[in-house]
């Protein structure tokens, strides 16, 4: 099966080891994965401002690039929901976009991709992935098969992490009060690594992490399942 890889800006730029685990999964279980280079933003950070005709021509542009192929992956959530949510409506049609666990459960019908992370792990089911995808246990799924990995329950862990792209930006306070409580409930369950599917969440709350000197990681769900 011939597989798109769609990075997403916030990987492409910050997170590239993200999309290097997706490839590296999707290999070790026999698949070609392509990665078309001319790809780039999918518009989300445009349409949720308000600016829907400027990102038109990128919606139509993911359209060209991706296509011919069988399914595209990405390791984002809030990327994929911007895309199947409103390509439709914005351009008329919209490639075969999965999130990567979900591609992974749904698609390929694999739970255990052969992992090992010998660490204790929380997992925080961001917003898009939770209410516009609805993931439900499957990036728990995968991870408890993950040899080794002891997942932990994460308190309140639907609740908001507060990043919401450019809403961190204008409600700086709120979104520090709302990733401070989220970063707490992660340190009180005494997690190593606090997962997610969105690299954007991650940032956020590492960010407030890294800054007490917690000691606790955040890594992207396929980067923990990358591991062998």
């Amino acid at each position: 099966m011939r597989v798109g890889l769609f990075l997403t800006c916030l990987n492409d730029t910050l997170f590239p080891a993200a999309g290097k685990a997706v490839v590296q999964v999707l290999e070790r279980l026999g698949h070609e994965v392509v990665f078309p280079r001319a790809q780039t933003c999918c518009g989300q950070a445009h349409f949720n401002t308000g600016y829907r005709r400027e990102c038109g021509p990128l919606a139509r542009k993911f359209v060209r690039d991706f296509a011919g192929l069988d399914h595209v992956v990405s390791p984002s959530a809030s990327c994929v929901a911007m895309v199947r949510e409103n390509y439709r409506d914005l351009v008329g049609e919209s490639p075969p976009v999965y999130e990567f666990t979900e591609f992974l459960v749904d698609v390929l019908g694999v739970t255990d991709v052969g992992a090992a992370f010998p660490h204790r792990v929380a997992y925080h089911p961001t917003c898009h992935g939770l209410r516009l995808l609805d993931l439900g246990d499957r990036p728990t799924t995968l991870l408890r098969a993950v040899r080794g990995l002891r997942l932990i329950d994460l308190p309140d862990a639907k609740h908001c992490c507060g990043f919401g792209g450019t809403f961190a930006l204008k409600n700086a306070d709120t979104s520090v009060a709302m990733g401070t409580d989220k970063a707490r409930a992660v340190l009180g369950t005494g997690a190593e690594v606090l997962a997610a599917v969105d690299n954007s969440c991650l940032m956020h709350i590492g960010g407030l992490l890294t800054r007490w000197r917690s000691g606790t990681r955040v890594l992207h769900v396929a980067e923990i399942l990358a591991g062998t």
